[in-house]
């Protein structure tokens, strides 16, 4: 699966810092500057394979207060997908500014379980999850026809135990089976109790946090991955002091050692929308930096 026709690709998981613009035009549309800031970095920080940049709010209420059935978070009727596109305006206008794009949506077993129930539609959370993957599904197409490299479904919820995985299992394969484009599946947390699972699931790629989780690590090296390609968290997202390049180089070789260059894109743990500005250009410009000095050595 060739994504990007070099090396080691750098790319990121998903949230940018929501800088609001200034004048009239901020009036007009609030998150018109938040997302030409949070393209525009990524570029100038030479980002392979970007985002959005999720600018919008948190990856699950900007989502779901646009789907039917779904109510300031209550889920009061049948779950159904959207008449129209979502999330495409955005992925548009990235699109517009660098070829290659990672679309990014929170999966249904996670948005399910940050929802309220108040509906006989239905029985259970896992009847919710299946509906909720239709959704996505949808959505989901309608960004692969824009010309999106990847398309990346969140599930966060997946490290903790707490969902049904043969129903998350289901779910997902009901997104990615519709799709042509390669497929992500972002896990943040320690995956190690839930990883046999997980790495049965349907997507091309998987996406840990190493940098900040050696356990995932240590985990994911002792596992047979198959033609799937991981998401290398090479960068603390979690952590407010900027990474050097020297740190960051010594976590993609040790990526490196144990899955080889061809297996690995290099991205940070996780979004980077709470950090200011600033520090989350300087995380992306060494992460771009060390790629480069480690792919010339290769």
């Amino acid at each position: 699966m060739t994504i990007v026709r070099k090396l080691l690709p750098t790319t990121v998981v998903g949230s940018y810092p929501a800088v609001r613009g200034k004048g009239l035009k901020s009036i007009i549309n609030p998150f018109a500057g938040a997302l030409e800031t949070a393209v525009s970095d990524q570029i100038n920080a030479g980002i392979d394979i970007i985002s959005s940049g999720q600018i919008r709010g948190d990856m699950i209420t900007s989502f779901t207060s646009q789907i039917p059935g779904i109510k300031n978070q209550t889920v009061s009727g049948p779950v159904l997908p959207s008449p129209k596109a979502i999330t495409a305006d955005d992925t548009r206008y990235a699109l517009s500014r660098h070829p290659k794009v990672k679309a990014m949506l929170a999966g249904p077993s996670t948005i399910s379980h940050a929802l309220k129930i108040e509906t006989p539609n239905y029985r259970n959370r896992d009847e919710l999850v299946l509906d909720l993957a239709q959704v996505i599904a949808s959505e989901a197409s309608k960004l692969e026809s824009l010309g999106i490299t990847i398309f990346q479904i969140d599930e966060p919820i997946l490290s903790t135990g707490i969902a049904n995985m043969n129903t998350a299992y289901e779910a997902v394969n009901a997104i990615t089976g519709v799709l042509r484009v390669p497929t992500c599946l972002h896990i943040c947390g320690n995956i190690e109790n839930v990883l046999d699972d997980v790495l049965k699931f349907p997507v091309d790629i998987l996406d840990f946090e190493f940098s900040c989780n050696k356990d995932n690590l240590e985990a994911v090296s002792k596992k047979e991955i198959a033609d799937k390609q991981i998401g290398f968290g090479a960068v603390d997202s979690s952590d407010t002091e900027i990474d050097s390049m020297e740190t960051i180089v010594k976590r993609i070789e040790k990526g490196v050692d144990i899955f080889g260059p061809e297996k690995l894109l290099i991205d940070p743990d996780c979004g980077l929308r709470m950090h200011t500005r600033e520090v989350a250009f300087a995380k992306l410009k060494n992460m771009v930096s060390a790629t480069d000095k480690v792919r010339s050595e290769l």
